[in-house]
């Protein structure tokens, strides 16, 4: 497999790793894009646009990223917090008041980012169509009965998660969650990625699919434990309903589903475009601005959610909105915090090390919070960062030496 563009010196394990997806792990068409102090210093691609076709992967190929769409919208309600627009101990019901009913009047804003709302089904699933309309999805979530006391307990918010957090934005700002993302998160971070798909970036998107990973990639193919299999193939567990809260399925190529902005699953972003968001998170990026205070980034970290989670069944970490560092998804480092994509797509900052990553693909494989193919990419990035980490202290200190 040619892979294409360039890493910087020290980073050629990534390129390796990257290359080696493609051999060994079934890889279709992927890139990764990493930037470290705000510069670029990885940026690969390879493969094919479409999951099922022969057109090359380009430079600004960009793709659907599922759930790492999650991090965006928590980056968005955040910088609301940040502006003192939103006031995260304050009842989600001071800003939609709709939200009260059912015994939901003590859910607090921080309960719903950090996944701890307790409505992470419906009773009565949306139709895709009626998944798209903010008014309809609003209605759903401010109606349905939580199956457990808010702020008790977390569990995945699959898919309702885009009616809490994109009705709220739109409460607080006036304006549609899609259109405000592009305004005050993309645009200024100066990144490819887009919650509603714009006609005319239509060209750069290519198709995705389900796909298996090949038998030769022996113990890397992942297997759920028999719980967490259990839980999936039950259709009245919290786990089927929780991802079935939108049925049938979309169909993520159809125009239609991208033009709609669900900020739970279906935000489109090149590699690049990921990597540079959560690099604006931490830090100044070259053509773009920082976004988030150290404060409000030590908000998004600190911990809210831990352990077993009703809808995974797995043991998850969230912080106010991303998921942080841990056995279930494994990110760069204990301090690093991000979200990953059902089956690929991985965005994560790690502000010790001063990284940010982003990795897209069109083959999505059946892992919910770690997927091979971003593992192998995240521990050739450690050796990475390690080495070159070494490499500057040694000529610092060897600087400092002569000087003296």
């Amino acid at each position: 497999m040619d892979v294409n563009g360039a890493v910087a010196e020290g980073f050629e394990p990534v390129r390796e790793a990257f290359a080696r997806n493609f051999d060994t792990l079934g890889e279709r068409g992927a890139a990764v894009a990493v930037y470290r102090d705000g510069r670029k210093v990885v940026d690969l691609w390879g493969g094919t646009k479409d999951v099922d076709g022969t057109d090359p992967w380009e430079g600004g190929t960009a793709q659907i990223v599922r759930s790492a769409t999650k991090g965006v919208v928590a980056a968005g309600l955040l910088l609301l917090h940040q502006r003192g627009e939103l006031d995260l101990d304050a009842p989600v019901g001071a800003y939609w008041p709709e939200y009260k009913a059912a015994g939901k009047e003590r859910t607090l804003v921080r309960h719903l980012l950090a996944h701890r709302a307790g409505v992470p089904v419906l009773d009565r699933p949306l139709t895709p169509a009626e998944a798209a309309d903010p008014d309809l999805g609003a209605a759903a979530v401010a109606a349905q009965t939580p199956v457990w006391e808010p702020g008790t307990d977390h569990g995945y918010h699959a898919q309702t998660y885009s009616w809490l957090t994109g009705e709220l934005v739109r409460r607080i700002t006036g304006r549609p969650v899609g259109e405000w993302i592009a305004d005050e998160i993309a645009g200024p971070a100066g990144a490819d990625l887009w919650l509603g798909l714009p006609a005319a970036q239509r060209a750069r998107v290519g198709r995705v699919g389900q796909v298996e990973a090949p038998a030769r990639a022996g113990a890397l193919k992942t297997r759920p434990k028999p719980a967490v299999a259990a839980a999936y193939a039950d259709p009245h567990s919290l786990t089927r309903r929780a991802f079935a809260a939108i049925t049938p399925l979309p169909d993520e190529n159809d125009p239609a589903y991208r033009a709609a902005a669900l900020p739970a699953s279906n935000g489109i972003a090149t590699a690049d475009g990921l990597a540079r968001f959560y690099a604006s998170l931490i830090g100044e990026v070259e053509g773009g601005t920082r976004l988030l205070r150290p404060e409000t980034v030590a908000l998004a970290r600190g911990e809210q959610s831990s352990g077993p989670d009703r809808v995974l069944v797995v043991n998850t970490r969230f912080g106010l909105g991303p998921m942080l560092h841990g056995t279930a998804s494994p990110l760069l480092s204990p301090a690093s915090f991000g979200h990953p994509g059902r089956g690929g797509a991985l965005g994560l900052a790690d502000p010790e090390s001063g990284i940010a990553f982003g990795y897209v693909t069109n083959g999505f494989r059946t892992s919910v919070t770690a997927d091979p193919r971003a593992q192998a990419l995240l521990r050739a990035l450690r050796t990475a960062t390690t080495t070159t980490t070494a490499t500057a202290t040694a000529t610092a200190t060897a600087t400092a030496t002569a000087t003296h």
